[in-house]
């Protein structure tokens, strides 16, 4: 009998990571805003927070990405409305890559006798909030992937977004619609992404000529990143994780005319481009 309560318990956890798209998650809060009592009442949120990231089955295709999402949450205020305690603050979330969203204006309740669910019809702040960004975050690493693969992630974002909005903790869901509505309709970074993530793959399998054509597509999403949006911060914040891998790489390719061109699509990052130039003609 032990026996199969053991083997249920162990299939019940295999089954889970199996559905997981988070390898691990990495949850800090700062709670220094907070009064002692607050703090206790969120003693048991990191862990809650966890397993409802690594428990939810967020995608039926791409079930093993392994993400390494990390959150931080800063806790602002926190006050009681008859029996339920609701608490203000910022978050940060980020795959630890090119991936990173600052959220200035959260508000949700909690109560950790309950656990936390994401109901795709029934909207609740909290479990709202996190599969929001779940999805933003599954959506930009799917779209490395396959070409605007990660639409529905997107589009699955924006309805919670939208329910957000439109509920009693509305605050900061216009910004969320408004946020991904700008990601997924920059398409000239989501070429430049899925573009440079296949180039790696490529170079590792010593493909020069295939890389090369993708770099190519890489350095033309970002011409259409700028035509279509002007300086999005998504898209500088692509170029500035990236920015000397892609120097390195296309000046260890000798492509002078492709580094030229990084240097006007990026001018905050001109000298990293001329180091590589300057590396080619040694």
């Amino acid at each position: 009998m032990g026996n199969k309560i053991l083997y249920t318990i162990l299939l019940f956890f295999s089954i889970e990571q199996l559905n997981a798209q988070f390898a691990t998650v990495d949850i800090t809060f700062d709670d220094r805003l907070l009064r002692s009592d607050e703090k206790q009442e969120i003693f048991a949120l990191r862990e809650d927070m966890n397993h409802f990231f690594l428990s939810t089955a967020w995608d039926e295709v791409y079930n093993d990405l392994g993400i390494i999402l990390h959150i931080q949450i800063i806790f602002e205020s926190g006050q009681s409305k008859g029996n339920v305690k609701t608490f203000n603050c910022q978050a940060l979330f980020s795959n630890g890559s090119d991936l990173r969203y600052f959220d200035k204006s959260a508000q949700f309740y909690y109560n950790s006798g309950t656990s936390l669910y994401f109901d795709p019809v029934l909207f609740e702040p909290l479990p709202g909030f996190l599969a929001y960004y779940a999805y933003i975050i599954l959506a930009g690493v799917i779209d490395t992937y396959e070409f605007n693969g990660g639409n529905s992630a997107y589009e699955i974002a924006r309805e919670i977004a939208l329910r957000g909005s439109s509920s009693e903790y509305k605050k900061g869901w216009g910004n969320r619609i408004s946020m991904v509505d700008d990601l997924s309709r920059n398409v000239g970074l989501r070429k430049a992404r899925l573009a440079w993530y296949i180039a790696l793959d490529l170079i590792k399998d010593g493909d020069i000529d295939g890389a090369l054509a993708e770099l190519k597509l890489l350095l033309d999403g970002l011409e259409q990143s700028y035509d279509d949006v002007g300086r999005d911060h998504n898209t500088q914040y692509f170029l500035k994780v990236h920015s000397e891998a892609i120097a390195s790489t296309l000046g260890k390719l000798g492509r002078r005319n492709m580094l030229k061109d990084m240097q006007e699509l990026d001018p905050d990052r001109r000298d990293v481009y001329q180091d590589a130039l300057d590396f080619i003609s040694e």
